[in-house]
């Protein structure tokens, strides 16, 4: 099982919007040398839905190649059309990814059956581990706990990334899903909490610009040490909240260009933080002394 803290790595891009290749092996090195436990390639903070496909595959293909087996890798592979996250899915585990996290269809609304046919059509079609994303907040889209619990049935359908941030639903999914199905946070904010409950990691994007502390704070958490966890959480929440003044990715790619680790490419529709965020931002970072 991938336990621990996981970042959703951000994609970084030329001031055209070409993907840098060099800053995208550059912030690859840096989660090795401080700690993560998992690199998510291509997820929605990585901007998946601006990248075509053959980028899409090509950043999943040079993570792998770049973490050589250090740590596992899970490409994001979601997309509204089954036959898309098909296709995507059987891509990453051509490249050698580890396992494949796809977020639930966007836009369509589907049925929880729809869901349920969806997830269960890509796990029969592709042999690879697969975690199911859950944010509603983005998709539009909220896959029930009930649903849930039907999928965690299907043999290579390993995990949930829950980012609804409730965690009363964390709760019932920890206590009904089998215990080798892992319940991840998706939700900076309330991840302690849901670990200290059973959860077994968080899919970060505070992990981007923190990664050491967010290692630290998700081993403590998933070992029941309450006490210091949240010592590390609550020096973090001031971080947590910056990282959302506007749209993912848009504050924490701002971040590490303040930290000197890429430039300020991101694609449209989305755009660089507007200037009345950023002193809020660089005075998160500099209150954990990251800059």
């Amino acid at each position: 099982m991938i336990t621990g803290s996981i970042v959703a790595l951000v994609t970084p891009m030329m001031s055209n919007g070409d993907v840098d290749w060099d800053a995208l092996d550059k912030v690859v090195d840096f989660h090795l040398e401080k700690g993560t436990d998992s690199i998510v390639a291509v997820g929605t903070t990585g901007e998946s839905a601006t990248l075509n496909c053959d980028e899409h595959c090509q950043v999943i293909k040079r993570v792998v190649e770049r973490v050589a087996g250090a740590i596992p890798v899970i490409a994001g592979t979601g997309a509204n059309s089954t036959q898309e996250a098909i296709e995507l899915t059987q891509a990453a585990k051509t490249a050698g990814a580890d396992a494949c996290l796809l977020v639930t269809p966007y836009y369509n609304k589907p049925t929880q059956e729809g869901l349920y046919q969806h997830y269960k059509t890509i796990a029969a079609a592709v042999d690879i581990p697969q975690i199911l994303y859950n944010v509603p907040g983005r998709t539009a889209c909220d896959m029930l706990p009930e649903t849930v619990l039907r999928l965690a049935e299907i043999d290579n359908i390993i995990g949930i990334k829950e980012a609804t941030g409730d965690l009363d639903r964390a709760k019932e999914l920890i206590e009904k899903a089998p215990k080798e199905f892992a319940i991840y946070s998706g939700d900076d904010g309330t991840a302690v909490e849901l670990m200290l409950l059973g959860g077994d990691g968080n899919i970060s994007v505070t992990a981007n610009v923190a990664p050491a502390q967010m290692g630290e704070l998700c081993r403590l958490a998933i070992a029941g040490e309450t006490e210091a966890a949240r010592a590390i959480q609550a020096s973090l929440m001031e971080l947590h909240n910056s990282m959302f003044v506007e749209a993912n990715p848009i504050p924490v790619k701002w971040a590490m260009v303040e930290m000197g680790m890429m430039g300020q490419g991101i694609r449209l529709p989305l755009t660089v933080l507007d200037e009345q965020y950023r002193s809020q931002v660089r005075d998160a970072l500099k209150a954990c002394q990251i800059i």
